[in-house]
């Protein structure tokens, strides 16, 4: 967790906590959130009590939920910059073009966030929900992206989060990553070989703005064994540079 150079006041994160909770739990009473959370029952009441002022949580009976009033704040979040407007059609357009899942993702406090994806008629589930969060060197887009930040800000981003794995192909070595975020900066091209799932493989493409800073990266998922091999290092590559080029000048130009 990134470290702050403010005080954090326990009340706030104790609320956040409770909505995590909510989150995790789909829904509770607060006698199940006092036990998940280790709280006194009257300390989560009066934080739901707060929620439930406020409109973040809904009541039905004694059992408290979510309320949709994230959802405003979502979308708000996930169109706030116009890169991340355009970026939508992009995502559709490369899903139509490839028949695969494909994603446009960008990087927040050290980790990779889905803001848009989109199904081609043969595309497979892969959990890349929009707002999910993943560790960056388990994925295409992720290494996409960690391919256009310096050495420092890359080792900072370890630093954070580590180098978790998820499969046995996840990479977990710092120095294999490195070698392989040179070749991505050379080609331009990211793969993930069933490293964040397994039977998934991925091929990932970073997108910079004007001022040649990374905006986040687009990606195409397959099941492993749907595609060729010439499929999955050529084809699919070719049609993910041509979106991502279309992507940078629309931008561009704006």
């Amino acid at each position: 967790m990134k470290e702050t150079d403010g005080r954090v006041l326990q009340t706030t994160a104790t609320s956040l906590d409770v909505i995590e909770m909510l989150r995790e739990l789909d829904g509770g009473r607060v006698t199940e959130l006092a036990a998940e959370l280790d709280l006194a029952p009257s300390t989560v009441h009066s934080h739901l009590t707060t929620l439930l002022t406020r409109g973040y949580v809904t009541k039905t009976g004694d059992e408290y939920r979510l309320s949709l009033r994230f959802l405003d704040h979502g979308n708000y979040v996930r169109t706030r910059k116009r890169a991340y407007r355009v970026a939508e059609s992009y995502t559709d357009q490369l899903a139509q073009e490839t028949d695969c899942r494909a994603v446009f993702t960008v990087e927040e406090n050290g980790k990779g966030v889905y803001v848009h994806t989109s199904s081609g008629k043969h595309a497979v589930w892969t959990y890349s929900t929009v707002g999910k969060q993943f560790y960056l060197h388990q994925t295409a887009s992720g290494k996409a992206i960690l391919s256009e930040f310096p050495k420092d800000k890359i080792e900072e981003i370890i630093g954070q989060r580590g180098l978790p794995s998820t499969t046995e192909n996840t990479i977990t070595d710092q120095n294999v990553l490195f070698d392989q975020l040179e070749s991505i900066r050379e080609s331009g091209i990211a793969f993930n070989y069933e490293e964040q799932l397994e039977g998934i493989k991925a091929v990932g493409a970073p997108v910079t703005g004007p001022d040649d800073r990374v905006l986040g990266a687009f990606s195409v998922a397959s099941p492993a064994n749907r595609l060729t091999e010439d499929q999955f290092e050529k084809d699919i590559p070719k049609i993910l540079l041509g979106v991502a080029n279309e992507f940078e000048l629309e931008i561009s130009m704006s």
